[in-house]
């Protein structure tokens, strides 16, 4: 039975010992566990059963494969910003400041170090790591970054179809359709 005064813990390396809870162990490298000290907490910890749906369907692939608005061998890749994006709008986030939100989760980060190598070959480990040049201190995107990232996909020729104070959604550019792909499949 969990009190009011439990918390869930993102445990990498479990010891069973009589009497701990713990839920049954999924897809990725965590388990959810009920600890009563601080310490790799989250208050966001509906998140990683999504993260795990989400990589059970193949959607870090599928945004690789499809979505390339980052050129280069250097810094975030698309599937990082693409489910850094998922993830925040699945947190509640109402604008990209609210990254900050996430990255302040110290159990989510946690789980989200471990997530990004999972499935990977050891060359695509390696790839990942050598994408930043000083040692990565974050495990999402800052909001400046990701407001680059979302300017790479405006289409600034159909802002002349755009009526004063009214909803716009432009028709879709070459980048839109590959993030329609990663999120639909293949057409």
């Amino acid at each position: 039975m969990i009190d009011q005064q439990d918390v869930i813990l993102f445990a990498t390396n479990i010891y069973r010992q009589r009497g701990e809870s713990s839920m049954p162990q999924g897809l990725l490298p965590f388990q959810y566990e009920v600890e009563k000290k601080p310490g790799g907490m989250t208050a966001l910890a509906d998140l990683p059963a999504y993260l795990e749906c989400a990589y059970l369907m193949g959607l870090g692939r599928l945004i690789s494969r499809n979505v390339h608005a980052r050129s280069g061998d250097q810094g975030w890749t698309d599937e990082q910003m693409v489910m850094s994006l998922v993830l925040l709008n699945l947190a509640g986030g109402n604008s990209v400041d609210d990254l900050r939100i996430l990255e302040g989760d110290e159990g989510l980060n946690r789980v989200l170090r471990q997530v990004e190598d999972y499935g990977r070959t050891s060359s695509e480990k390696r790839a990942l790591k050598r994408r930043w040049r000083k040692e990565r201190t974050r495990t999402v995107s800052s909001p400046t970054v990701m407001r680059a990232y979302l300017e790479l996909f405006h289409d600034a020729g159909q802002e002349k179809h755009r009526q004063p104070h009214t909803a716009f959604i432009p028709e879709p550019t070459e980048l839109l359709f590959g993030w329609s792909r990663a999120q639909c499949g293949p057409r």
